[in-house]
């Protein structure tokens, strides 16, 4: 708890848009008590939304540059032999160091909350232990972000229902039975669940898994499954059940608002409106979409059909929500050769942030989306002096920002109404750089 307090700017983004000269009052839970007409001194420029990661394996921030050699048809599934490799050889140490680092980024680039897919379980090889949870709990509350917590169920190799591989003893259950030991291990952390995919969890074992994380966490909590990331993966769920894994996932659960479908890449228009008739959320990782060559995911059409949507940075290979937000639209404006496609008369800035903050929000199971009254006060603070921000109308420094910013246009992050960073820095990142340098060094040399 804090004192309460109060922020002036020139303007926030609120829930109808920009709104000038606002005082922000934050009570002592870091929830914003009311908005009201504000005037200088300023305490920054535009305040905006905290974004909400809303996808992340904190672990694969490790990976970055693994992989990228041809040696014939590279492709998804032999970049995740270089993954199993990082996964099996990750000590709990080496974990919080990375994690400590990777969420010090997220906060600075201006996310404020993540949802983590964690499936680091076990011990190297399989056995059960906390410490790998725990380095992840502990290096969020760290470093003061905070932390939605997804335990991912994975028990099978593919759609033959083959035992998952012994590279993937370190993330695999034998059971729903067993995940839900491990689950009510974690019940003082957990915040939802996450049945990895349909090629890692018998279709069967949904409604099983469903029911009993319920009874341990609660009937509201969010549930969050990739589903047709790539097209191999549908074609193979084709073969083996003859519907999509889209379909697949609607014949045995019902989808409803507290489901989120991570990449979505391939759904099709009918199943796009499926998820939008259920109020279920898509939750995209453009950059992470890009680098393993996944597809477009058509959000133009999902956009302006009004459905629901959130980001997230996945394998972290690149950590910053401005670049998820350009990559989602210039992805758009690559396929359909057409520019501004998420974009309304407001620009693109505006509808798109606030966009993507609601969704992010859905993803999380907590809260409001926009800067209004009860909602936590997470705010990203534009520079007026950025460079690319510097000399641009009120109106049209949030579209320069997506266009063409990046972490230099932040003036400040605040996460509950406190201030975490200024000008780019956050408090303790020499040490945190420092830990993290030494273990990536100590996991590619082994």
């Amino acid at each position: 708890m804090f004192d309460s307090h109060s922020l002036t700017f020139r303007a926030i983004l609120g829930p109808k848009g920009f709104e000038t000269d606002r005082t922000i009052e934050i009570g002592p839970d870091g929830r914003i008590v009311r908005i009201i007409p504000g005037a200088p001194p300023y305490d920054g420029f535009i305040a905006i939304p905290g974004m909400t990661n809303a996808h992340s394996h904190v672990f694969q921030r490790a990976l970055a540059g693994r992989g990228e050699a041809a040696y014939g048809e590279e492709s998804f599934w032999t970049w995740r032999e270089a993954m199993y490799r990082l996964a099996n050889v990750i000590t709990p140490e080496q974990l919080y160091a990375i994690a400590c680092y990777t969420y010090a980024e997220m906060v600075c680039n201006g996310f404020t909350h993540v949802v983590e897919f964690h499936y680091l379980h076990h011990q190297s090889g399989g056995g059960r232990s906390s410490a790998m949870t725990d380095a992840v709990v502990t290096a969020a509350k760290d470093i003061g972000l905070p932390l939605t917590l997804l335990p991912v169920y994975y028990r099978t190799s593919g759609f033959d229902g083959a035992p998952a591989s012994f590279e993937q003893q370190r993330f695999a259950h034998d059971s729903v039975e067993d995940f839900l030991l491990t689950l009510e291990a974690m019940s003082d952390v957990a915040n939802g669940i996450a049945p990895h995919s349909l090629r890692a969890v018998p279709p069967e074992d949904l409604a099983p898994l469903v029911e009993g994380a319920e009874a341990i966490l609660g009937e509201s909590v969010p549930i969050h499954i990739h589903v047709s990331e790539q097209m191999r993966e549908v074609l193979e769920c084709r073969e083996h059940f003859g519907r999509t894994p889209i379909e697949l996932l609607g014949d045995m659960v019902p989808i409803g608002p507290r489901w989120n479908l991570v990449h979505a890449t391939h759904a099709t228009d009918a199943e796009r409106t499926v998820i939008r008739e259920a109020d279920a959320n898509v939750v995209l990782c453009p950059l992470t979409e890009a680098y393993l060559g996944d597809g477009i995911f058509r959000a133009h059409e999902h956009f302006h059909a009004t459905g629901f949507a959130a980001i997230g940075s996945d394998c972290n290979v690149r950590v910053s929500p401005v670049d998820e937000v350009r990559q989602l639209e210039y992805g758009q404006r690559l396929r359909d050769q057409k520019r501004a496609r998420l974009a309304t008369e407001q620009g693109v800035g505006v509808p798109v942030w606030s966009w993507l903050v609601d969704g992010g929000r859905r993803a999380a199971g907590y809260g409001t989306a926009a800067l209004s009254c009860g909602s936590r006060a997470d705010l990203v603070v534009l520079d007026e002096e950025g460079p690319t921000i510097c000399g641009q109308e009120l109106e049209v420094a949030l579209d320069a920002w997506i266009v063409g910013g990046d972490v230099r246009d932040i003036a400040s992050v605040y996460v509950a109404g406190q201030r975490r960073v200024e000008k780019g820095v956050l408090n303790g990142e020499p040490d945190i750089k420092t830990a993290f340098a030494a273990a990536m060094r100590a996991i590619w040399s082994s």
